[in-house]
């Protein structure tokens, strides 16, 4: 089993209050704030956070299946769109969409898809974000 760690700390109230995530690696090391998840103001959030996750692991998922079909890509590049919206009293995640472009030399758009498509359902970070409605576009780049 890998375990990897990450921890946040928030200090005061939502909408004043302010916190910071940080990873054991080092590599993470990012405040966040009530601005900064609703407002658009420039810095991290949750959501952001977890579509750099996601679009990291699709990544890895999908260059792992076309290598294993006997199709190593040169390159795999994937954008996560992360939808949060008002639900009820609160916010919910509604929607994950993942654009992805290939570059992956002696394989059709067909081929590409159906491995696109196997990342999707493989992926560990679809895996546990599966209760969550993920869409995709997959396309070989040109």
């Amino acid at each position: 089993m890998i375990t990897r760690h990450a921890n946040a700390t928030w200090e005061g109230d939502l909408a004043t209050g302010k916190g910071r995530v940080n990873s054991d690696s080092g590599v993470l090391a990012h405040a966040y704030s009530f601005k900064t998840r609703f407002e658009n103001e420039k810095g991290t959030n949750p959501e952001e956070l977890i579509g750099a996750a996601h679009a990291a692991c699709y990544s890895m998922a999908l260059s792992h299946i076309l290598a294993s079909g006997g199709h190593k890509p040169t390159r795999v590049t994937t954008k996560a769109d992360v939808s949060l919206d008002k639900v009820g009293e609160g916010f919910k995640i509604t929607k994950i969409l993942l654009t992805v472009e290939g570059v992956v030399p002696g394989l059709d758009e067909a081929g590409f898809l159906d491995a696109a498509n196997k990342a999707k359902v493989g992926c560990p970070i679809s895996q546990a974000l599966a209760a969550t409605p993920i869409e995709l576009k997959a396309s070989l780049a040109k």
